[in-house]
């Protein structure tokens, strides 16, 4: 058997070899060309940059940009509910009235209240008056006169109290009459008529026909690829074969500390476009960033370090890079000024100095 013998990697000899002849043309002075003629030049493209992935889908369901689940704010029993479901309805409309026997007692008692305050403060207003008068003429005293005015002041909180009783009764009946907060369709009935409606249970569900979105839900690591304002696809699930609709991203959910945790992304989608409650998928294309190449043969090295020529208006200029390593025929680099897309001198070099008008064939 013939003993082992270590060797270096290919592709490093390779490129080592390259360098050094690249080195040795550059230094030979017979085959310098004169730098106010114009050179003759191969190019080739630097590529990388950022490349985009496969679309991944996430499912979600259109629903009305502008929705609300109805409640009363009180108890009761539902008496009146005069819509049906799918009906249009206008703001301010009457949506559903609460009987509730406690409501209106309770505000009659108020403004009665109030009103047997305001004929005590009036009358105790009368009597400060009459007693200051005297007062002047010395016929009663000043400790008359101040338990007067005490009891006038009295009544005078006490009738602020009242005012606030019956503002608060008075609301408490306003909120047994359910009316629509804005133009919409009713989409659910919760509750029939004559049943016992508790404080802050759901009656019944409005949307607007104006605007419609989804909500998806991503895993944290593709937040990076979304952002506030980010146009996305957006495809019907029951035709899949119809040119998708294209949606707009407006919120984003903040990460969370709950590991493996899906996070809500909200896209708004164009009027007139989708249906509310229809299954859509909504795409989100990955972006990474890809190294940066350029052929082997681009690379110059010399005594300041390696370099590459890229050709800009028919001229050329020399500009530095770094070497990170091999890949096949071609080198990934540390771009600096280098950008994807540029294009760079792969075959003569030999005649060439930075600054020379070139003729790429």
């Amino acid at each position: 058997m013939s003993p082992i013998k270590r060797s270096l990697p290919f592709t490093v000899i390779t490129f080592v070899l390259v360098m050094l002849s690249l080195t040795g043309c550059r230094g030979g002075s017979s085959e310098a060309a004169e730098t106010s003629g114009v050179v003759s030049v191969r190019v080739a493209e630097v590529t990388g940059g950022q490349a985009e992935e496969i679309p991944l889908r996430f499912s979600g369901i259109v629903r009305a940009a502008q929705r609300a689940t109805l409640t009363f704010q009180v108890s009761g029993t539902l008496k009146e509910r005069p819509v049906e479901l799918g009906q249009m309805v206008k703001p301010g409309d009457t949506l559903a009235k609460l009987y509730n026997p406690a409501l209106q007692p309770a505000q009659d008692s108020a403004r009665a209240k109030l009103q047997e305050l305001k004929t005590q403060f009036n009358q105790a207003q009368r009597e400060w008056e009459r007693s200051a008068r005297l007062h002047k003429r010395g016929v009663v005293s000043e400790q008359n006169l101040e338990q007067i005015a005490a009891r006038r002041d009295s009544l005078r909180a006490s009738m602020a109290t009242a005012e606030a009783a019956l503002s608060e009764a008075t609301h408490l009946l306003e909120e047994s009459v359910l009316k629509a907060p804005f133009a919409g369709q009713v989409e659910a009935l919760l509750v029939e008529r004559d049943e016992f409606v508790s404080a802050g249970q759901p009656v019944m569900r409005l949307s607007s026909p104006l605007g419609r979105e989804v909500e998806i839900r991503v895993p944290a690591h593709l937040l990076s690829h979304v952002r506030v304002g980010m146009e996305l696809p957006v495809w019907q699930v029951q035709d899949r074969n119809r040119v998708p609709e294209t949606g707009t991203v407006i919120e984003i959910a903040q990460g969370s500390s709950i590991r493996g945790e899906l996070h809500p992304v909200l896209v708004s989608l164009p009027a007139n476009s989708l249906s509310s409650g229809e299954p859509v998928e909504v795409g989100v294309t990955p972006v990474r960033e890809s190294a940066v190449t350029v052929p082997m043969l681009a690379v110059v090295r010399d005594a300041t370090g390696t370099s590459v020529y890229r050709v800009s208006d028919d001229v050329a200029h020399r500009v530095p890079v770094k070497v990170d390593r091999v890949i096949g025929e071609r080198v990934m680099v540390h771009p600096g000024e280098l950008q994807p897309g540029d294009q760079v001198v792969y075959a003569g070099m030999t005649r060439l100095v930075d600054g020379d008008t070139v003729e790429v064939r």
